[in-house]
Order: C-alpha cells, then structure tokens, then sequence
C-alpha cells in the first residue's frame, strides 16, 4: 500500500463509515471482545450528527478507505465540562481486510496533528474498562490512564464503564484543565 492520506469524510462517505463501524464490531466479536460494539448500533445520521459538531477523518490508501476517527472539539458525558485545551478521539475504525499494520496509530496521529494545529494542549480518549487488550494499545503508545468514568451513556445502548485517557502534545509538557 502506498502511504495513508487523510481527509475529512463529509456526506458521500456515510454509507462507508456505517460499514467500517460495523466491521469493526464483528471483527471485535470474533475476537472475544464483547461488550463494546455491535454491528447495527450506529446509522448514517449518527456520522451526519459527528460532522455537524465535530470531525470525522478518513485514511485512504490506494484509492480505498483504510480506517477512519471521529475527534470532537468536547466531552463531557465522559469528561464533565472541561476548558478547550484538548479534542476528542472516538470510534477508531480500520479497515482489517485493506489497512496494512499501524493504520490506527498513524490515524491517531493525524489527529494529534490536528488538535496540535487547533491549539489544543493534548488529545484525549476513552476505552470500555474491560478491555484490557485495547487499554494496554492506547498505553503502549503514550496515552496515559488519568481516570475511571462510571456509566457514560452510549449511543443506542446502555451506559456503560470506561477508562480514561489522556497524550500531552509533543511540544507540551502536560494536558492542562
């Protein structure tokens, strides 16, 4: 594959974005990890609600689309209400059929650019608390643990538990806020 370019998804890209959710939850299925997505949970109208108020980003690689990340500008049902000093990351998605190795990481770091050029002082995440496997991803790659949020609503199910997480910017010491 050649190297990913990023965009930014805009409607023509709802029908994909529902797929690449939808795969990515019957890819975490077959892999034992249950809990955290299904397939059928989100439709085009959540994607259309993201880029109203936030962004969606697309990676593509030879002509398709190899993964994609909502980042939203805030958070507070897994946050409270913070000052603007970080973004954001949600449904980290990858293509597992086209995206070669490190697509998510190199998605994640096209949205650290992003917040980076935003003004933003870190990028910040959560993960469902149970899963280990996906927490210790996020560590191994400098996001670091800064809290536990008990039953954030999600969309189309029940609240759930999550970790949260937190990457100060390279050129910044710390998240502030």
């Amino acid at each position: 594959m050649n190297d990913l370019n990023f965009r930014r998804a805009d409607d023509a890209d709802l029908t994909t974005l529902v797929r690449l959710r939808d795969d990515a939850a019957r890819w975490m299925l077959a892999q034992g990890i249950t809990g955290q997505w299904q397939p059928g949970e989100l439709d085009e109208d959540h994607f259309r609600r993201i880029m109203a108020g936030g962004e969606v980003w697309l990676a593509e690689a030879d002509g398709h689309v190899a993964g994609a990340l909502e980042l939203w500008w805030a958070d507070e049902d897994a946050w409270g209400p913070q000052p603007p000093v970080a973004s954001y990351v949600h449904r980290l998605m990858v293509d597992r059929d086209r995206a070669r190795p490190g697509t998510g990481r190199m998605l994640l770091r096209a949205a650290e650019r992003r917040v980076a050029e935003a003004g933003r002082t870190c990028v910040r995440l959560d993960c469902l608390a149970g899963n280990a496997r996906l927490n210790a991803y996020y560590v191994d790659i400098g996001y670091n643990v800064v809290g536990h949020k008990k039953g954030k609503p999600q969309p189309g199910g029940e609240p759930k538990s999550f970790t949260l997480l937190e990457k100060p910017l390279p050129t910044l010491s710390r998240c502030s806020g």
